[in-house]
């Protein structure tokens, strides 16, 4: 039996692990704007500032228009992506779910090819009014129309079934990605590079309008699933167990689905496909805190956004003064440490 100091201690622990996360990013934001092509450094940025002496015109663009933007939108992609894990995860019963599991990077990817390669038919006006945001809004209707596809297919008098959805997932990023594949055979040479790009994941094309665009959406999805700790705990012990405890399970279904497809379908909208994010985060998060989704869901949003921060400073980095794709860092860095995790579990899969 736990012992009263057990008892008051307890409720610190969850805090204390979001004061570390929150710290970590600290120091990876420090570190975002620390490095990059040009010779502008963080330090040299504070000295003047501490000596009150002006920014020149090139540091002030290099700091506030190219690496800023930059780091908001890594932080706002990466908590994205790992809360949506993190609550796909919780809502399959499945540890091995992540945001494509639903079709919603399948989706934004194919709305993203489709921008691309046809979007040079579109009449001048037309792109004019897209501000050049046509492949980030073409990759997040996609998204979103994915969702609400799966979301159809998968819903019978009112339930949703999880079962029919994860399966319809799958078919439908079969689809998306057969389709992607006709689009990307009729694409000339200059539209296979952006789509090379695309498909490996950026944030070299962060700006203030991109995070602007794609900010209030993640946001309002991270808000939203912060709400979900008690109900996503409680679906843990089966639907209807749930159910018993005075959880709406069709309601938590919905609102899990569509917290998800808000914060993946934005943040591939704004940076392209980024993998591991979302499975690898809440694992870390688990081995760290275990499975209350209380804990579990602001420790992803914060543990994403700090290693897709530190993954962004090594893709600027590691073949400077080139980059590297930053869906290539997350891979390398990914891959081991979902195997290690599948191999700590003694069994994996099984």
């Amino acid at each position: 039996m736990a012992s009263l100091s057990d008892i008051a201690l307890a409720p610190s622990r969850p805090a204390r692990l979001h004061l570390w996360l929150a710290a970590a990013l600290v120091l990876a934001a420090l570190a975002s704007l620390q490095v990059g092509a040009a010779d502008v450094t963080l330090s040299a940025l504070a000295g003047k500032f501490m000596r009150g002496e002006a920014l020149s015109p090139l540091e002030r663009l290099i700091l506030w228009d190219i690496r800023l933007p930059r780091l908001a939108m890594g932080a706002l992609v990466g908590a994205g992506l790992a809360v949506s894990g993190a609550i796909l995860q919780g809502l399959f019963r499945n540890p091995l779910a992540d945001p494509g599991i639903v079709g919603v990077t399948a989706g934004g990817m194919l709305g993203a090819i489709l921008a691309i390669v046809l979007g040079g038919l579109l009449p001048a006006a037309h792109l004019a009014r897209t501000g050049g945001q046509l492949v980030p809004l073409a990759a997040f209707l996609g998204s979103w129309g994915a969702t609400l596809l799966l979301y159809r297919v998968s819903t019978r008098g009112g339930r949703t079934s999880v079962a029919t959805m994860l399966l319809a997932g799958i078919a439908l990023a079969a689809l998306a990605g057969a389709l992607a594949g006709i689009l990307i055979y009729m694409a000339d040479d200059q539209q296979l590079r952006d789509l090379t790009f695309w498909n490996m994941g950026s944030l070299a094309g962060a700006s203030w309008p991109k995070v602007l665009a794609a900010g209030p959406l993640v946001a309002l999805a991270l808000g939203a699933a912060m709400t979900l700790g008690r109900g996503l705990n409680g679906l843990a012990m089966g639907e209807a167990t749930a159910a018993h405890i005075g959880i709406n399970v069709q309601r938590l279904k919905t609102a899990a689905v569509l917290c998800a497809a808000a914060a993946t379908g934005a943040a591939v909208a704004i940076a392209g496909a980024i993998g591991f994010v979302g499975i690898v985060v809440p694992h870390l998060v688990r081995l760290a805190a275990g499975p209350d989704h209380r804990t579990l869901l602001p420790a992803s949003a914060l543990l994403g956004a700090t290693l897709l921060t530190l993954a962004d400073v090594i893709a600027r980095v590691i073949v400077a003064p080139a980059e590297l794709p930053i869906g290539i860092v997350t891979a390398v860095l990914g891959a081991p440490v979902f195997l290690w995790i599948l191999l700590r579990r003694k069994g994996g899969l099984a």
